[in-house]
């Protein structure tokens, strides 16, 4: 049996990038022709999109998480990496999507609308790519990016042009049933309806959409009953038809209290929408009130009686029967010309222009340092999108990996930073989260330069080793030798000249 799902919470995770690959171009007579490592291939992106043929989020309740794949490794002979898929997930007109803290992230309205949820991490460069005039032969490449991870709220917001609202029982499905071709649950019970309930309605050329609210009870906006759940489908409405029931055979209730019970329901749900352009709040839609139950003679009877205290809200009053039919005729091309009236004084769709504006060159003011106490010694925080993104390319298992990284910081203005929070050097700075970011030990006197650059894969700031080089230790071996000759000499001088004799001999 189908179930309707208009809330899920969904875990989405983007591929991660392919790491770039460290290689030297080897041919015949050209035994150093020079790097030819490729770049690793972009991770794939979770993305919603707007598909006029799915109508719940059921898939995504029982598969919450969704990982795109990742980005395969670069390849000697300049060769890229392969591109991970974007996985392309299909969501119901009128989705919302928020993350965990309640915020809204999109409005998804409109076949083909795209939302990227989670962006996949971008492949690593290779060292043909990093290859400079200083750096002619690079013995490292970058790491590929890691993916993003984020959890997000997908809430479903019916997409109808006029909504019914009630209390439980007063006919709100059954006049669905009555004026289109859908057909939901009927009972003469309280909360018959679970889900809301959506039909098509055609009178004359105009065709519109309604949709019932279920649940509605005294304190429903603050969520009691089914009502909390369900009114965010009323928040796309244009017009809200107050269905109000002059056949209860509760004597408490009558058609006026009914009315201003769910006004007040109304009245005190904040709904999340406010934040979208040309949205107009609950209390200012217009209303339609509806006298269903004419049929039963009670009914009429009470229905005429309430009819001059209704008029005072100043809003179309129908006495109808969903039953009989009675009434739905007259009540269904009012609510076409709302409609029709509602959609006229929309302004004109235009499609958005796309402005990017570039940052400055040479901005810092995205890089932050902040000091802290940490067992009672200083720490400093660097946060910032290209720092932080350069250290998850590094790879600090090559010294002239971690070199090159340095260079990328001190052009970035970090060390400059660091010395106007106060840091000196051998004190602890972190890049990200203090948690997680990778611990460095401040040194300011690193110094750049070609001339400080060894061999591939290795860093002379970092790697002091005082390796001696072929010339020294062949004038050292040949120093050796002669101290060695000069020492013979002088003993078979010392002999000559009888120092060593034993005077015993004499």
């Amino acid at each position: 049996m189908p179930h309707f799902v208009d809330r899920v919470t969904l875990h989405a995770a983007g591929g991660n990038g392919g790491h770039g690959v460290a290689s030297v171009r080897r041919e015949k007579f050209k035994p150093l022709g020079g790097p030819d490592g490729g770049d690793g291939g972009n991770g794939g992106s979770v993305i919603l999109e707007v598909d006029p043929n799915v109508t719940t989020l059921l898939t995504y309740h029982r598969s919450p998480h969704q990982r795109a794949s990742n980005g395969t490794q670069g390849m000697g002979d300049f060769r890229q990496g392969r591109n991970g898929k974007d996985i392309i997930l299909p969501v119901p007109d009128g989705t919302v999507v928020k993350d965990t803290s309640g915020e809204l992230l999109a409005d998804l309205t409109g076949a083909g609308t795209r939302f990227i949820v989670a962006q996949g991490g971008r492949g690593g460069l290779g060292n043909a790519a990093l290859a400079s005039k200083a750096r002619k032969a690079p013995g490292f490449a970058l790491l590929g990016e890691p993916g993003e991870e984020r959890d997000v709220v997908l809430e479903l917001k019916s997409v109808a042009d006029v909504a019914l609202v009630g209390y439980p029982s007063a006919g709100k499905s059954s006049m669905i049933a009555a004026m289109s071709a859908a057909r939901p649950k009927i009972a003469d019970y309280p909360f018959t309806t679970l889900i809301p309930n959506l039909g098509v309605v055609q009178a004359g050329d105009t065709r519109y959409t309604i949709a019932d609210v279920p649940g509605l009870i005294p304190g429903a906006a603050q969520g009691k009953g089914l009502g909390l759940d369900f009114l965010r489908h009323i928040e796309r409405c244009a017009v809200i038809v107050h269905i109000l029931d002059t056949a209860t055979y509760e004597a408490d209730r009558d058609p006026l209290s009914d009315l201003r019970t769910i006004e007040a329901e109304l009245a005190a749900y904040e709904g999340d929408l406010g934040e979208v352009d040309g949205y107009i709040p609950l209390m200012e839609r217009p209303r339609v009130i509806v006298l269903n139950k004419i049929d039963v003679p009670d009914g009429r009877e009470l229905a005429e009686f309430m009819q001059e205290e209704l008029t005072e809200f100043g809003w179309p009053i129908h006495m109808v029967s969903a039953v009989s039919h009675e009434g739905l005729k007259e009540l269904s091309f009012t609510l076409a010309r709302m409609v029709e009236e509602h959609r006229a004084s929309l302004p004109a769709v235009e499609r958005t222009r796309q402005i990017i504006r570039p940052k400055a060159v040479g901005s810092r003011q995205e890089i932050t340092v902040t000091r802290y106490e940490q067992d009672g010694e200083p720490l400093f925080q660097v946060r910032g999108e290209k720092p932080e993104r350069w250290v998850k390319q590094t790879d600090f298992t090559n010294d002239e990996a971690i070199g090159y990284l340095a260079d990328r910081l001190a052009a970035a203005g970090v060390e400059d930073e660091l010395m106007k929070a106060g840091a000196v050097a051998g004190d602890a700075v972190v890049i990200g989260d203090i948690e997680s970011g990778v611990l460095f030990d401040f040194e300011p006197t690193l110094s750049t330069g070609p001339e400080l650059l060894g061999q591939r894969g290795s860093d002379l700031r970092i790697d002091q080793s005082a390796r001696p080089t072929r010339k020294a230790r062949k004038e050292r071996y040949h120093d050796a030798m002669d101290a060695k000759a000069a020492a013979r000499d002088e003993l078979w001088t010392e002999r000559s000249a009888g120092v060593w004799t034993d005077p015993s001999d004499s």
